[in-house]
């Protein structure tokens, strides 16, 4: 890289505008929406589609609910126009769409592409030719004159061609390509050249797409272009003004965003932003941000997973983990502090249908777009305490008593530490059956037998056998209850070192056959050390007693590790 002063490379010149208006505008509106990813996005393909993948992306999109559809670029392959012509022949094109095709102001290639279309009921032929300063000079070697006339000529062209498809409806698009790096001056000259050309109305606009072929600047300055071109170009109300924003520096989003606040009318771009070099403008991305703002993008994303399982079965390109909205991670926390907030926003939702979506660090409900909750909280070496029990209480029903968290998520973050990955739903139930309900040594519960006290009905007598250092032992106690009334038998038989705090009770599923959780959280009483144990049986009396096993069991195990 060149050292200071840089020399190779200068910033581009800003627009002057200075009464701009578009910061103060907002998007309320969903914009024309036209898909590229068939021409666009196909040709940017290592290997591209054939023409049984073009036919399911083509599905896809109208499922979507994609009114335009750029199909192809039919005269630049023998493929392309075998497409085309398929799905027009086959009658494949709903009645509501719009069918695209591009082409080069070139004649034979214009005259190639009306053989493509006929018999369409609705096309848009789109036709290009670059306008930059540099390809002028590079590329083509011509001067401002002659490359406007390449546009005119290639519009009056279209024009009269447009009577050959007389059962078809044409609307026509122009692109200055390279509008991005093109003087603004000299894009309006081509740009309303091509105009007197075609003669467009209020009835019958003419598209005029001025693409951000390479994203040369900041969004703003592709805002300041879009609104300074809105505001001089001539008889703007028979005009569409489209973008076609590229993602060289990687903020295709944001100067699509703003520019639409600058006065354009349509977009377009490409699923997951699929394009040449760094690609397109990921529609997916700026539809589901207009919906996350209240604004109904009129595309449906609803099952964004199988959107995406045709996308990369199509394209052979896969999406990103971390994509926005449908990359496999984007609703995943596994940081402590993201999934305590998380876990509590879902407490707290009001579970009114249509009620306002509060849930920190979820932009959008993951259910809007076909995706679920199992997967928004996951385990490894950074997770906290809350997502632990969010995982037990989503995938297994146990409601962990709060106090019992950092207990049990201290247990698993460990284990995540020591193996240095990531642990599954069910890994993580595994751990908590290791840690807490399958604790048998040294003591074990055999068998008991709870009955009334006679002399005091406020008791109960508890006689049960258990199994202590392998040894077989019968004890017998009183109590208000029978967990106080094993303790108490614990105690007669000199057991008892703990103190019982806390205990906490609940059924894992609905029905009379249904298991009970218990907790129950002990204090050691030589160094007042607090211990956690769970049992889950049928019998919810059975799961506390086992739930109080546990514990014991835990406080003697980590009394014995540190002697």
């Amino acid at each position: 890289m060149q050292k200071a002063p840089i020399t190779k490379y200068h910033p581009f010149p800003k627009i002057e505008l200075s009464d701009r208006q578009w910061p103060n505008r907002i998007i309320d509106r969903a914009p024309l929406w036209c898909s590229v990813d068939l021409r666009d996005g196909n040709q940017a393909l290592a290997i591209p589609m054939n023409i049984e993948e073009k036919l399911e992306m083509f599905k896809l999109l109208c499922d979507i609910g994609f009114k335009q559809i750029e199909v192809g670029f039919p005269s630049a392959s023998d493929t392309e126009f075998e497409f085309t012509r398929h799905l027009i022949n086959n009658d494949l094109i709903p009645n509501d769409v719009e069918i695209q095709v591009l082409v080069q102001a070139r004649e034979h290639l214009i005259r190639r592409t009306f053989e493509s279309i006929r018999g369409a009921k609705q096309v848009i032929v789109h036709l290009y030719n670059s306008t930059n300063p540099l390809q002028r000079r590079v590329t083509f070697g011509m001067n401002k004159e002659q490359i406007k006339s390449i546009a005119v000529k290639g519009t009056h062209l279209v024009k009269t061609l447009v009577p050959t498809v007389a059962d078809t409806h044409v609307r026509y698009e122009y692109s200055p390509e390279s509008f991005s790096d093109t003087e603004l001056e000299y894009s309006l000259e081509v740009c309303e050249a091509v105009i007197d050309a075609w003669r467009p109305s209020e009835k019958e606009p003419i598209i005029l797409n001025l693409p951000a072929t390479v994203e040369m600047a900041t969004p703003n300055i592709h805002a300041d272009q879009i609104e300074w071109f809105c505001r001089h170009i001539k008889d703007r109300n028979k005009l569409i003004i489209s973008l076609h924003t590229h993602n060289d520096r990687g903020t295709g989003i944001a100067a699509t965003e703003l520019a639409l606040m600058a006065g354009a009318d349509r977009i377009e771009g490409t699923l997951f932003g699929n394009g040449e070099r760094t690609g397109n403008l990921d529609i997916v991305t700026v539809a589901l941000n207009m919906y996350s703002q209240g604004i109904d993008p009129h595309l449906d994303f609803s099952r964004i997973r199988k959107v995406k399982k045709i996308y990369e079965r199509c394209t052979r390109m896969l999406v990103h983990e971390r994509h926005p909205y449908c990359g496999d991670l984007v609703f995943t926390a596994f940081s402590g502090s993201h999934q305590d907030a998380i876990k509590k926003g879902m407490e707290k939702m009001d579970s009114t249908p249509g009620s306002l979506w509060q849930v920190p660090y979820l932009a959008i409900d993951p259910e809007d777009i076909g995706s679920t909750y199992e997967a928004i909280i996951r385990i490894n070496s950074q997770s906290g305490k809350g997502g632990v029990a969010f995982i037990m209480e989503q995938e297994f029903g146990l409601d962990l008593p709060k106090k019992m968290h950092p207990d049990f998520g201290a247990v698993v973050n460990k284990i995540a530490d020591d193996e240095s990955r990531e642990l599954n739903a069910l890994e993580i139930r595994e751990v908590f059956n290791r840690e807490y309900i399958e604790r048998e040594r040294p003591l074990s519960l055999k068998s008991y037998n709870i009955c009334s006290d006679p002399d005091d009905h406020h008791h109960v007598n508890c006689q049960a056998e258990i199994i202590w250092c392998n040894k077989i032992i019968t004890i017998e106690g009183n109590g208000n209850g029978p967990i106080a009334a094993f303790v108490s038998a614990l105690d007669c038989a000199g057991l008892k070192n703990f103190r019982l705090i806390d205990f906490r009770q609940h059924a894992i599923a609905k029905g009379s056959a249904a298991d009970a959780a218990a907790y129950i959280e002990i204090e050691r009483i030589k160094d007042k050390i607090l211990y956690w144990g769970a049992g889950i049986d049928a019998n919810i009396e059975l799961a506390s007693l086992k739930a109080l096993v546990s514990a014991y069991n835990r406080a003697y195990i980590k009394n014995e590790s540190k002697t």
